[in-house]
């Protein structure tokens, strides 16, 4: 393998961009993202897509359920070529009971774009995502969407976002009017006036370079609305602090864009921005050391499996981001959780479900490496040094069923069906100590149906849930085997193995729960824990 300059390397890491978006359901998310694809070059139509050289049709939201409810709950991701840098975006699930996946994903990412409804405001699962943007002190980029309908005033939402994610805006565009008012933003980053006017019957955008908010021009161009215009961009530019990029990295400063995805308006200038200012692969945190994207030695993580991309191989795929070096066709890593090395023949990158192998990559990257079983979220891969990355989350679930079969020839089917996708996190599966068959754990209540409809859709088995009695869940650990040992066999009816083996306790509710706590002091009872 041959390796590039140290100059080279540096290069290509700093062309990288890697960003989640996130938002509350129904922000416009998914739309957003398929017009970043869209203004990327990616894609050539938005929605129902081509991809080259198949047949299949691409879109973010690749599942059945998700294409049938309209929401994302399992994030995808993105690869794509802008201005001279290579984009990797995220699109991560807006349903707040799809949360673990989207936690883990902002594991992978160096910035996040936050999706606002101009007529909503900053809503709950937009305040729960800021909270660990903030936990990781990500950059965070502002897009207020769907101008084209009525909402709130502008100026009220930068309050509102102020107060109530306690993060300062700074203005990259401001609108002018909405609904069917809107007459366009105008960009106070380069003084152009994005107009949005109607030609051949379709509501297109005109960019024109102004001198300034006083350009006499923009009288004639806007009306009676030039007065207003100016006197808000006077009082926003007054209230707020001019943009400063070291405190957006810093994640105390956003800037904000205005636009409408689904029109297409504003999508470009906020992708522009976004390559320009947002980070490159920043370094990593590791139980070792902090190893920085620019080193030679090739090193990264997995923080998502995925199962039956494609139906027709019925193949697991985990997501591994590169943290530092190249990654090279064929080269050997190390799989540092099991100690043994693995040849990576035919890693890919990804347009939604749709891949190509990949020759070579760098930190920043996102590749998808086959996996027959062995790799979890959270395994380290590298090239020489053992190393451990850290910050990748799991948590308890507060919701419990048990699975009935029903159809008993099919309880092999059943069970790898099970396994694959508590792979992928999107449900826990626990096997109790006593009796028999599967109880499983969510976040939220969709992950059930959504694990119902993947087991039919993709393994062909039909399966209903079961309401079992359980309010909680904590991982069992203590220094003293014999005090361990005694718990388990006093608490047997409250306990179960996890998916790898990890002795689990089931409570009846919180309450229980700290009764146990309070008999038990020597025995922890973690609600979280990292992967692998």
């Amino acid at each position: 393998m041959t390796l590039p300059s140290q100059a080279a390397l540096a290069t290509e890491v700093a062309k990288r961009r890697t960003f989640a978006i996130i938002s509350h359901p129904d922000a416009g998310k998914t739309t957003l993202t398929e017009k970043l694809l869209l203004c990327g070059g990616a894609i050539q139509m938005a929605g129902t897509v081509k991809a080259r050289k198949a047949l299949r049709h691409a879109r973010s939201d690749w599942m059945k359920v998700e294409q049938e409810r309209g929401i994302s709950v399992t994030s995808s991701v993105m690869q794509f070529d802008f201005l001279g840098r290579e984009v990797n975006l995220l699109d991560t699930p807006g349903h707040e009971d799809f949360s673990e996946d989207t936690y883990r994903t902002l594991t992978a990412v160096d910035s996040v774009l936050m999706v606002i409804d101009v007529a909503k405001g900053v809503e709950e699962r937009t305040d729960k995502l800021m909270q660990v943007c903030r936990l990781r002190t990500t950059p965070v980029m502002t897009f207020i969407n769907k101008l084209d309908r009525e909402g709130l005033e502008p100026l009220d939402l930068l309050n509102e976002i102020e107060e109530r994610l306690g993060i300062a805006c700074a203005p990259m565009m401001w609108p002018i009017g909405m609904a069917q008012r809107f007459k366009g933003c105008y960009n106070l980053r380069t003084n152009t006036l994005h107009r949005f006017t109607l030609k051949d019957g379709k509501r297109v955008q005109e960019d024109m370079p102004m001198t300034g908010v006083a350009d006499p021009r923009l009288d004639t161009l806007l009306g009676d609305d030039a007065a207003r215009f100016r006197e808000e961009v006077e009082l926003v530019t007054g209230a707020a602090e001019p943009f400063d990029r070291d405190a957006y990295l810093a994640g105390r400063q956003t800037p904000v864009f205005f636009g409408s995805a689904i029109q297409n308006f504003g999508v470009k200038e906020l992708l522009a921005a976004f390559v320009e200012l947002a980070p490159p692969p920043q370094p990593r945190a590791a139980l070792e050391r902090v190893v920085d994207p620019a080193e030679e030695a090739f090193s990264g993580f997995v923080f998502k499996i995925q199962a039956n991309m494609d139906k027709a191989h019925r193949d697991r795929i985990a997501f591994l981001r590169i943290c530092s070096g190249r990654f090279e066709r064929g080269m050997k890593l190390r799989h540092h959780r099991l100690g043994r090395d693995i040849n990576v023949k035919a890693a890919t990158t990804f347009m939604a479900q749709e891949r190509k192998t990949v020759d070579e990559a760098f930190a920043g990257d996102i590749v998808g490496i086959h996996n027959h079983g062995t790799i979890k979220i959270g395994d380290t891969f590298t090239s020489r040094e053992p190393l451990k990355f850290i910050g990748i989350p799991h948590f308890a679930p507060d919701l419990f069923r048990r699975m009935r079969l029903l159809n008993p020839m099919k309880a092999k089917a059943l069970t790898k069906g099970l396994e694959q996708l508590a792979e992928e996190g999107a449900v826990q599966m626990f096997t109790p100590l006593v009796g028999g068959g599967y109880i499983l754990g969510a976040v939220g209540a969709l992950q059930f149906e959504v694990i119902l409809a993947r087991l039919h859709d993709e393994y062909g088995v039909e399966g209903q849930f079961e309401a079992v009695s359980y309010g909680t869940a904590r991982w069992i650990g203590a220094d003293d085997p014999k005090i361990l040992d005694d718990f388990t066999r006093r608490n047997q009816g409250n306990l179960a193995h996890d998916g790898e083996g990890k002795l689990t306790y089931l409570a009846d509710s919180v309450w229980s729960l700290k009764r146990v706590e309070e008999a038990w002091p020597k025995v922890r009872f973690n609600a979280t824990q990292e992967l692998a």
